[in-house]
């Protein structure tokens, strides 16, 4: 039901903007976008560098023009990956929101949006218990886990004009 939803009101979307032929329009910077991850993403699976795909959970209008329609792609880029380690040490996981392609190809880009997610860090409980029972050091500090369908909001870094044909 969900994607019948979403196919629907994309369809909707890219009807209007089959509409409005030949006319600019121009999205602004600071442009808030709502971005839902796709997967769910552990820093102990994924490597500084690696891309992570994010959706665009609601369409982005301009002048009752839609420019972004939900549904499209976002890349992330994983920026620090660092899986929980012995003697307490809790995960983190750090994604750069870097920018998105639409339909007709032009690529918009996003600024200073970052998704940061630590574990918890049990390093006093792993230190004070392994000074009366030695292998409670081997305690390690919870993991650093994006779930599927995180929610995040993206700010567009500059203008972007999309002619809409």
């Amino acid at each position: 039901m969900r994607i019948i939803s979403l196919i629907i009101i994309t369809m909707f979307c890219i009807g209007k903007m089959v509409a409005q032929t030949g006319k600019e329009v121009v999205v602004k910077a600071g442009t808030i976008v709502l971005l839902q991850s796709v997967n769910q993403v552990k820093a102990a699976d994924v490597e500084e560098g690696q891309m992570v795909d994010f959706k665009v959970v609601q369409d982005v209008m301009v002048d009752e023009i839609c420019v972004i329609p939900s549904g499209t792609l976002v890349k992330g880029k994983v920026t620090e990956a660092k899986k929980s380690s012995l003697v307490g040490t809790k995960g983190r996981l750090s994604i750069n929101i870097s920018y998105l392609n639409l339909p007709s190809g032009t690529p918009i880009y996003f600024s200073n949006t970052d998704v940061r997610i630590k574990g918890k860090n049990k390093t006093p409980l792993a230190v004070v218990t392994g000074l009366i029972i030695w292998p409670c050091l081997f305690i390690p500090g919870t993991k650093a886990v994006m779930p599927a369908g995180y929610e995040v909001q993206a700010t567009i870094a500059a203008n972007a004009t999309i002619n809409v044909k």
